[in-house]
């Protein structure tokens, strides 16, 4: 694939990644499952019904299903409770209440940068990301900002406590202190609301169908993990990839929404935030192409090289090309979000509310990358984090 690429006539220069070199020598996909790396048959595997997620949802086995974050669900139960839920992310949602805290979390934020004259990129995105996720699940009765800092410094712990030893155990420790912090400030007052008064959000649901408080916590830091964390990581890296590259970001300026929303398919694709799925076989079943697959075989959907997939993507994979999705004629976002029924949900908040932050960031008088960001691997998204980088503009 890097062959095909450095011979591309398109772009000489066509390897746009950030993140590969870190995925490649950080990343620790479980053992057991087999490599998948074909676009076509991953859309097979996640679409087919004879197919279930492969890891997490072996912990839920014995539990109540009628308890089970949704994520963990497969088959009829999955779908009505996706169906429930499907309303807090629809266009209608997006438009009429979504970007109202999108636009208003950004203004704030791009008023706080003119008046510093900088700020982190990663504290900036994840208050937005928190915002809007906090809309959404129903975490509305506390400090955003408050909250915002109290989830990075819970799930800085929780990356500590993958190591090994006595820093290990430490950050173990610290991530479940943090973990009943982030419960007794922010989500138990939003239930006790909700309790009483019931809203339009995903927490007022989880009450009325009757969810213990430890419950409702699972399904709050399920949310916070992907609508959050990952949301942050991509704004990040939209940002530095046009924060360097000049032609890119004038195309991002002078172009509509669908311009803009090619350019952010582009950059997921390349650098998806997540670099695996996992997906287990409980009945056979055949690809499109013939391939033969029995019950038990179990499948790692490598996320990163099927989005590089010459078949699908085309020539120069490794290059952000925005007419690609034309061209090829496939469906925007590629694998980044998944596919099928396990599809993520907030697929189209993420790409909004990141749409939103980067037009206004890169809108301001003199906007620069003053420090790059600093790359690290989150095992509880199987992807990339990115801290530290620092932006400047004039000020205001």
């Amino acid at each position: 694939m890097t062959d095909s690429a450095t011979a591309c006539p398109v772009q000489p220069r066509s390897d746009d990644r950030k993140s590969a070199a870190l995925a490649d020598s950080a990343a620790r996909p479980q053992p057991g499952f087999a490599p998948v790396t074909s676009f076509a048959f991953a859309r097979d595997i996640m679409r087919s019904p004879a197919v279930r997620q492969g890891m997490e949802a072996d912990y839920f086995a014995d539990k109540d299903p009628g308890r089970t974050p949704v994520i963990f669900l497969d088959g009829e139960l999955h779908k009505k409770r996706r169906a429930q839920l499907a309303r807090y992310f629809t266009p209608k949602a997006i438009k009429d209440r979504h970007q109202l805290v999108m636009e208003r979390t950004t203004a704030e934020l791009m008023a706080q940068l003119r008046r510093n004259g900088r700020g982190r990129l990663d504290v900036l995105s994840l208050r937005l990301a928190c915002d809007v996720a906090a809309e959404i699940v129903g975490l509305t009765n506390t400090d955003a900002s408050a909250m915002s800092s109290r989830l990075r410094k819970k799930f800085r712990a929780s990356s500590r406590g993958k190591r090994s030893g006595l820093l290990g155990k430490l950050g173990r420790l610290e991530d479940v202190a943090r973990t009943l912090w982030f419960f007794r400030r922010d989500v138990l007052p939003a239930i006790r609301h909700r309790q009483t008064q019931d809203m339009d959000d995903v927490i007022s649901f989880l009450v009325r169908e009757g969810y213990s408080d430890q419950e409702i916590l699972v399904e709050c830091m399920t949310y916070a993990t992907a609508g959050m964390i990952t949301t942050r990581e991509f704004i990040v890296m939209v940002a530095w990839q046009l924060l360097e590259k000049e032609d890119l970001r004038r195309q991002f300026l002078e172009g509509g929404e669908e311009v803009q929303f090619a350019i952010l398919d582009e950059i997921l694709r390349i650098d998806p935030v997540a670099a695996y799925l996992y997906r287990r076989a409980d009945q056979d079943m055949t690809s499109s192409d013939g391939r033969q697959v029995k019950a038990g075989e179990r499948f790692l959907v490598d996320i990163r090289n099927i989005n590089l997939d010459e078949a699908a993507a085309g020539e120069c994979p490794l290059a952000i090309d925005p007419e690609r999705s034309k061209r090829e004629k496939m469906p925007s976002n590629w694998m980044s979000f998944g596919d099928g029924p396990h599809r993520c949900p907030g697929a189209q908040v993420a790409l909004h509310e990141t749409r939103v932050f980067i037009d206004a960031l890169l809108r301001l008088p003199g906007i620069r990358l003053a420090v790059p960001p600093t790359l690290g691997w989150l095992e509880e998204i199987n992807g990339y984090e990115l801290h530290g980088a620092i932006v400047e503009c004039d000020r205001a």
